[in-house]
């Protein structure tokens, strides 16, 4: 019973910032600066977890992980479905790590 009241809070804890400002902030018009800079968090909250991990793919090459990262920035730039974007990443990493 305790672990199931803890499973609520937590969830209770983590609905309530997330639904208060939707309620509320609802029909205010910010500036589109503001609007502009705020689609740009979840992009960048994702690049910060994600990068530390880019640079440990290998731990004697790193150049194994930049290069996947690179070919997924070029493929993405290029507008392609998430899944090309990430087989190309893959497979340019399985590329270079045979060649190694």
């Amino acid at each position: 019973m305790i672990i199931l009241l803890i499973i609520l809070g937590m969830a209770l804890v983590t609905y309530l910032p997330k639904m208060i400002p939707a309620l509320f902030l609802d029909n205010i018009k910010v500036n589109p600066a503001v609007e502009k800079f705020l689609l740009f968090i979840p992009c960048t909250a994702m690049t910060s977890l994600i990068f530390p991990g880019v640079l440990k793919v290998d731990q004697n090459c790193y150049w194994i992980g930049l290069l996947g990262c690179v070919v997924a920035i070029v493929l993405s730039w290029q507008r392609l479905p998430l899944t090309m974007v990430i087989l190309g990443a893959v497979l340019a990493d399985a590329i270079l790590y045979c060649l190694m």
